[in-house]
């Protein structure tokens, strides 16, 4: 029999005890989420506003990544707080809750790296009574034929952080994805020597997910892909509007573009450098490269949730003559991510069956 079936059969006071036992057991189950140092009575406090703001969920979640991208997002979305409760303070994070057009959200902005994006994205799912994550930020661009503003959604990341630096006796084998061979990028070029660095394998993920059918054993991978019902939802966004200038003196030669179903990298590695852009390019067919995104989608993921990534691309990651052009157009590709995020938002349906996406 179902939960479904014995509820129906309670009586009236059955009922209101049984409210009150699961509220006190999700009062309890929430302190474990909150801060050792937070008092018992501040703590209870807390799990009595995230009862009460779930009430009122389910809630798609946002999480971009650092001020920039947060100052573009907010002064570009009519977003409305939660009057009973426009945001919650939670392990250093602001969570705000509200609604964009009339959808309601969950936003944070979860801090530079995949450890950051990982936390704040399981602290979401976990305390929040969430459908969905929408992850955005900008990225490096990798692909010669993406430009500076443009903004890809891609269908697959990869973690190309998770490698093994070998040992210089170490034979290439099936094991690993992908090689780095130090020695083929010496000066002069294609001179045969060898480098002391060596080689570096580059691992898979060890996925471990709800839909896995066997507990406690992950899957390993090295993609994860987004969610399907989301990317086709996206796909209409492909002839949007986005931005060619900063500001009157400083325009992009050509009117950005944006684009779903491409590769992502992602790793805690700022990259600006031609040699390796061209390394992930070639051997991993990636367009772009940031330093959160696999990890809010393997946390997502692992979970059963959908997830969805949007990046704008704010430098050539260095293929620039110079300096790097994030600082230049970083807020542009921030601004048009924003542009993009709020768009799709829009193409949500107000209600959906999560079941149906993951």
């Amino acid at each position: 029999m179902s939960w479904g079936f014995w509820i129906s059969k309670l009586t009236t006071n059955q009922m209101a005890s049984l409210d009150h036992t699961l509220c006190l057991l999700f009062i309890i189950s929430s302190l474990h989420v909150l801060p050792s140092s937070a008092t018992p009575l501040n703590k209870l406090k807390t799990a009595t506003a995230i009862r009460q703001v779930n009430r009122r969920g389910p809630y798609i979640g946002l999480v971009t990544v650092f001020e920039t991208e947060e100052n573009a997002f907010l002064g570009s979305v009519d977003f409305r707080p939660d009057p009973a409760h426009p945001f919650l303070d939670l392990s250093g994070r602001r969570f705000r809750i509200g609604k964009i057009h009339g959808k309601k959200v969950v936003y944070v902005r979860c801090g530079i790296g995949m450890v950051n994006a990982a936390a704040a994205t399981q602290q979401m799912i976990d305390v929040f009574n969430m459908k969905g994550i929408v992850h955005f930020g900008i990225a490096g661009n990798i692909n010669n034929s993406m430009s500076i503003g443009d903004v890809s959604i891609p269908k697959q990341i990869t973690n190309a952080g998770l490698w093994d630096w070998l040992n210089q006796e170490k034979a290439e084998g099936d094991e690993y994805a992908a090689y780095l061979d130090f020695g083929k990028y010496t000066v002069p070029q294609g001179d045969g020597s060898d480098s002391m660095l060596g080689s570096i394998g580059y691992s898979y993920e060890e996925l471990y997910s709800v839909s896995i059918g066997h507990k406690n054993s992950p899957k390993k991978v090295f993609w994860i892909n987004t969610t399907q019902e989301w990317l086709q939802l996206a796909a209409g966004l492909e002839k949007m509007e986005l931005l060619q200038c900063v500001n009157e003196t400083l325009c992009l030669p050509e009117k950005p573009k944006l684009v779903v179903g491409l590769k992502a990298a992602t790793a805690n590695t700022f990259v600006d450098n031609a040699a390796y852009r061209d390394f992930l390019y070639d051997t991993f067919g990636v367009s772009s490269s940031d330093m959160e995104s696999s990890a809010v989608a393997m946390t997502c993921v692992s979970n059963g949730y959908p997830v969805i990534v949007i990046r704008g691309l704010s430098d050539l990651a260095g293929a620039q003559t110079g300096d790097n052009a994030v600082r230049k157009f970083g807020s542009l590709a921030a601004t048009n991510t924003a542009r993009a995020v709020l768009e799709f938002i829009k193409k949500l349906p107000p209600n959906y069956n999560l079941n149906s996406y993951v």
